[in-house]
């Protein structure tokens, strides 16, 4: 069935409502066009752009089975997102410091909001989802007549905010569930399947930003061979389906997948979904939502295009402060339970994500906007109490030791005028040999497991000195506490990691550059006192409170403290030298980047979730290290054992001095890294790249 057909009834529910209010905001945009209705110059000038804007995402559902030209594909996508590219941004609505300033504080910062939200009208035009654009019209509507009343009331304003947050929750949660485990939502699965490929124009379709980098590498992968995109489809598809045999889970019993791409990838996805059919797993594929009260921060999960403008996401991306509650947080997380009790048997055969990410983005360094809107400290509490029990609920209806993933990434043209070499190189690196990578992972791994603990120190600026606690092994013969990691859920291949004891882990983690999340932190540091995060800072800012609430916010998500979940050795020199090479290292993805050097995850342990799960080495070792002192509150309370975050710190091995491992005394047993280069037997032909 059609996916509108399965939106019908929903959309017929609301048709009369809806021809009402595009009726009314249509008449809002001739009374506000000569100042006449409006007492304030910068309100009429709010309403009348925000409906033109509502008038422009109504002539987008109305031209839903029309066809376009190229031409007209384009232009209407710059109308649709030209208010928020970087050169109309300073006088744009969605911007707070524009909007407060022409509006006024309270009022500015409310109408922003609105606008910022409104905007996400363009997906729900697309997807012919009739009751979005019927509701926040009607929204709209109501702000306006609010402020034309002939004493305004911005308390009442707020309230009428609120209660739509608070009544429409249940709409939107609903939709959140269906997208994440019905495969029936066919909107993406049918524009990836049913259209022509080898043209741009199906890149318009989706109703995302198509900028240069989504029209260029559509255009550079049609130069490919089919045969060149079955293989790196194969790439992808097989890691997924190795993860599942390595963690002993029955992929067989699995009814869908969930695939995640940046536009431009479309002939590749169409390759990977006839190779998941042949493993049974049917497609479902969904936008990386726009709205704040699905999506917290600046994550694009789904498929997505490039930002158009990252300092728009940056200002907008805590907007929901503007209503979060205690009784939004329950009634949303009670909606959640329910739905999702709705579609157990849908969530049952749910075998997990397969992501292909992109790499070498323009760099973005985010500039603070004060008039942002943004969480205080009991909504932060309700943040990360949101992600630890809305973690927990989900993990119930799609176990997390019943499910998988894969992650894939290549690079984009932005990245620099080698893109083509890098492309290539990338498409090499992510084939590498994992047998010949295993075979030398073994022998870290057979040293590591002698010792009680691994002493990293840097060079050359880098101040790290930290002691890592290891998990002491009852039986060596029969275990292990590394994880020897080849190329399945994580492509590339190369590390080694175990989830470290947090008693003993002790020390200064330090990083002169590093981008997480698509940010930049220059001069990272973390302190560690028995495994928990004490101190921390970096010199992004201008002040020591500013770089704080930066790590705060985006890397320690809100928690006040957070363990070191996983403690890593990379081994991909090969990746390394890429990186170097190309003077990319900056802009590797933390998908390659964790495997060019040793890495240090604060969050979860990488066995979130699957803590009882028995997994085993290549060499047949069982992977006993798999707990921590925190997560094993899961026995007791699941929801106070996960953070719902994990986050990896990579050393370069530019900046790497030593690794040793260390027995119960403290004294050296082996040395595996001296001066950035392997040192240990049986390790050396990972230098090879470094000589280079």
């Amino acid at each position: 069935m059609d996916y509108r057909e399965l939106l019908k009834e929903e959309n017929d529910s609301v048709a009369l409502r809806f021809e009402l209010a595009r009726d009314r905001v249509a008449e809002i945009f001739a009374e506000t066009e000569g100042d006449t209705v409006c007492k304030d110059a910068g309100v009429c000038a709010y309403f009348h752009r925000t409906a033109a804007f509502l008038k422009d995402v109504y002539e987008v559902y109305d031209a839903r089975d029309r066809k376009l030209s190229l031409a007209e594909l384009e232009e209407r996508n710059l109308l649709l997102y030209g208010d928020i590219l970087p050169e109309h941004y300073a006088e744009s609505f969605a911007n707070p410091a524009y909007a407060t300033k022409v509006l006024g504080e309270e009022l500015g910062t409310m109408l922003c909001m609105v606008y910022g939200e409104i905007r996400g009208l363009i997906c729900a035009a697309f997807e012919c989802r009739v009751v979005y654009l019927t509701i926040f019209s009607e929204l709209f509507i109501s702000l306006y007549n609010a402020l034309c009343d002939p004493e305004p009331d911005l308390a009442g304003m707020r309230d009428n905010i609120y209660w739509f947050y608070h009544d429409y929750s249940e709409l939107f949660v609903e939709q959140q569930v269906e997208e994440t485990v019905n495969p029936a939502l066919t909107f993406a699965v049918d524009i990836v399947m049913e259209s022509d490929l080898l043209a741009p124009d199906y890149l318009y379709a989706y109703g995302e930003y198509v900028g240069e980098t989504e029209r260029r590498t559509a255009a550079f992968l049609n130069t490919f061979s089919e045969e060149e995109i079955d293989t790196m489809a194969r790439t992808y598809t097989e890691g997924y389906r190795k993860g599942f045999a390595l963690a002993g889970i029955d992929l067989s019993k699995k009814k869908t997948v969930n695939i995640r791409y940046n536009l431009g990838f479309e002939r590749m996805v169409k390759s990977a979904i006839r190779q998941f059919a042949d493993m049974g797993l049917t497609p479902i594929i969904y936008r990386a939502t726009p709205s704040k009260f699905i999506r917290s921060g600046m994550a694009r999960i789904g498929y997505t295009s490039v930002s158009p403008n990252r300092q728009y996401d940056y200002d907008h991306k805590e907007d929901a402060a503007f209503y979060l509650d205690r009784a939004i947080l329950n009634r949303r997380l009670e909606e959640l339970t329910g739905f999702f009790e709705e579609r157990k048997e849908l969530a049952a055969g749910h075998a997990g994500p397969a992501v292909i990410e992109i790499f070498g983005e323009d760099k973005f360094e985010p500039v603070n906007c004060p008039q942002a809107l943004s969480f205080d400290g009991a909504q932060q509490q309700l943040v990360t109490e949101q992600a630890v029990r809305a973690g927990a609920i989900t993990n119930t209806y799609i176990p997390g030791d019943e499910r998988s993933f894969t992650i894939i990434a290549y690079p984009v043209y932005t990245i620099g005028p080698a893109f083509e070499e890098i492309f290539a190189e990338t498409v090499r690196i992510n084939n590498l040999d994992y047998e010949k990578y295993a075979a030398m992972q073994q022998h870290l791994i057979d040293a590591l497991d002698r010792g009680k603990s691994v002493h990293v120190t840097g060079k050359n600026g880098n101040y790290t000195d930290i002691t890592v606690q290891l998990y002491p092994l009852r039986d060596p013969s029969q275990e292990t506490c590394f994880e020897n990691c080849v190329a399945d859920v994580n492509i590339p291949v190369g590390e080694v990691f175990t989830s470290p004891v947090l008693q003993g882990t002790n020390g200064t983690l330090y990083v002169s550059q590093v981008y997480l999340n698509g940010l930049e932190f220059r001069d990272l540091f973390f302190t560690l006192e028995d495994g928990w995060v004490k101190d921390y800072g970096c010199s992004n800012f201008r002040t020591p409170e500013e770089n704080r609430a930066y790590i705060e916010e985006n890397i320690l998500h809100h928690f006040d403290s957070l363990p070191l979940g996983e403690f890593a050795i990379g081994t991909n020199t090969t990746a390394y030298r890429m990186g170097r090479d190309y003077g990319i290292v900056d802009q590797l993805p933390i998908l390659i980047a964790e495997k060019t050097g040793p890495h240090f995850a604060f969050g979860d342990t990488c066995y979130s979730h699957q803590e009882d799960m028995v997994t085993k080495n290549p060499d047949g070792k069982r992977i006993v290290a798999r707990d921590n002192a925190h997560t094993l509150l899961r026995k007791e309370d699941p929801a106070k054992a996960y953070f719902n975050c994990h986050t990896d710190v990579t050393i370069p091995f530019a900046e790497l001095d030593r690794i040793v491992v260390l027995d119960e005394k403290g004294e050296e047993l082996d040395v595996l890294i001296e001066n950035g280069r392997f040192v240990l037997p049986g390790t050396e032909a990972l230098n090879e790249p470094l000589d280079r």
